[in-house]
């Protein structure tokens, strides 16, 4: 029995030895690759971006790491990632197609398409739609008001109590998308909105967790009944529910005068019935979904964030209703450009994106050959933008590594973005949802800072403001305790 122990350790350690992974020419450095499984032995942090933290201190703002055999290349610093997402915006601005992502969206929609003429026809169309809609005018503005008077209501009802805000601001986020896709609102207590956001939650933790590493790392794996396959299977669902939507739409449709996303998508497929097209049902579909969930989790998460720093820094909310108090006076609500009139408060819902990091990375990859800070990049290569090393990068912030709205504020005290707050992207990939998430956010918050005062529940100890890592990030749970006020006291 030791003899064949022994045999099995040798033959071990010989495949280690002989099955090594080579290193490109003129490739980024980084940590000496194992055999078979990379460098996944290397990661010991439950939050992937310190090891890649970790990683940039050994190697610099551009390296190397190995998921299994596959080279990833991960950049940090807004000089690397401006030069790939904005000055060579095209060779960056692929989508891998051997990740788990890209197989549950089956190569269509919006987020993981690879570049190319479809993706960029149905981008187009996802813009001109949404503006259509009102996006950036005073109809999506009305939109937004409208869910904001269900947000108001709950809280009025909870008034002088604490609350747990977070199936509160996701349904009120996914009511705004909502509108736009489907057309209608759902009450936070319709079947059809909870069953659609636990699925999209569900399959947003898998993604970020340990068999998202798997099924990149050993394709051999893919086909076992492990843990993922929840994920594809809550896709399937989504997809059924999401059909039953575009069926009930074409019977009531007319053409010409769409009401909604649907309506509109129907429209062109019924103009494109006889071309050849990349529009379809099935794409349809996907598009739908990765609106909903791109307009759903980042707005949220983002709330989440800004209360949990606005309750525990009470001299900044005060000093933002002040500000708002003065601006709003005798006004019934807020307009969405009333932002240019109340610099602090801007500031502050800036520095909340900054700190709250809700989209800390992304999934690239190489259109063809190309060339980054002097290194060879082939075609195809998968490339992750850390953006978490851009918002706090120290030189580019006052205050990078606290929560200060003065990184955002002039030395008049005027607002002013520096270029380095990249929350949304940038480039050809940035988020096209940018516009409605600033609306939102902006709109949200004003009001709600106008009404209520919010207060960390004295039962609830210190503030954790770690988020949990995933595709967005979010804060821990937490509850806030709700007062009324009159504006101006």
């Amino acid at each position: 029995m030791l003899g064949f122990l022994t045999l099995v350790w040798i033959c071990i350690f010989l495949i280690f030895l002989l099955i090594r992974i080579p290193r490109l020419k003129n490739f980024p450095p980084g940590p000496q690759p194992f055999p078979i499984f990379g460098n996944l032995l290397h990661l010991n942090n439950v939050n992937p971006l310190n090891d890649l933290k970790r990683f940039a201190e050994c190697y610099g703002k551009i390296y190397t790491v190995y998921w299994g055999t596959r080279p990833v290349v991960i950049l940090n610093s807004f000089e690397v990632i401006k030069e790939a997402l904005v000055t060579k915006a095209v060779d960056f601005a692929g989508r891998p197609q051997e990740c788990m992502f890209s197989h549950m969206s089956d190569f269509k929609g919006i987020l993981m398409a690879d570049y190319g003429p479809g993706w960029k026809e149905h981008r187009r169309f996802a813009l001109m739609t949404l503006r259509n809609f009102g996006l950036g005018r005073q109809t999506m503005e009305e939109r937004i008001l409208g869910e904001i008077s269900h947000i108001v209501a709950y809280l009025e009802k909870n008034a002088g109590g604490a609350v747990n805000p977070q199936t509160l601001f996701h349904n009120a986020a996914s009511n705004v998308i909502s509108l736009v896709l489907f057309g209608s609102r759902y009450e936070y207590s319709d079947e059809f909105l909870t069953r659609y956001v636990q699925l999209i939650t569900e399959n947003s933790k898998i993604i970020s967790g340990p068999w998202n590493v798997v099924y990149e790392a050993f394709p051999i794996l893919r086909n076992l009944p492990l843990p993922f396959k929840k994920a594809f299977d809550n896709v399937k669902e989504i997809k059924e529910m999401t059909l039953k939507l575009i069926n009930e739409h074409k019977k009531t449709s007319v053409p010409g005068e769409p009401r909604d996303f649907i309506d509109c998508y129907l429209d062109e497929l019924d103009k494109k019935e006889n071309e050849t097209s990349t529009f379809s049902e099935a794409e349809l579909i996907m598009q739908i979904m990765d609106l909903h969930f791109a307009g759903t989790d980042t707005t949220s998460n983002t709330l989440l964030a800004a209360f949990l720093y606005l309750m525990n820094y009470p001299d900044v909310q005060a000093r933002c209703q002040q500000e708002i108090d003065e601006v709003l006076e005798g006004k019934d609500q807020p307009s969405f450009e009333d932002r240019h009139n109340i610099p602090y408060t801007q500031a502050v819902i800036h520095e909340v994106q900054r700190v709250a990091n809700t989209v800390p990375s992304a999934l690239h990859s190489t259109t063809k050959d190309t060339e980054l800070m002097g290194y060879n990049i082939p075609k195809g290569t998968l490339v992750i933008p850390n953006f978490t090393s851009v918002l706090n990068e120290e030189g580019q912030w006052k205050f990078p590594h606290e929560f200060n709205p003065a990184n955002f504020l002039n030395d008049e005290g005027q607002f002013e973005k520096p270029e380095a707050f990249m929350p949304f992207s940038a480039g050809p990939r940035v988020c096209l949802g940018e516009g409605l998430a600033r609306m939102e956010l902006f709109l949200i918050i004003v009001t709600l800072l106008r009404r209520f005062q919010f207060v960390w529940p004295e039962d609830a100890g210190e503030p954790d403001y770690t988020p949990v890592f995933g595709v967005t990030q979010t804060p821990k749970p937490y509850r806030m305790h709700i007062r009324f006020r009159e504006p101006g006291k």
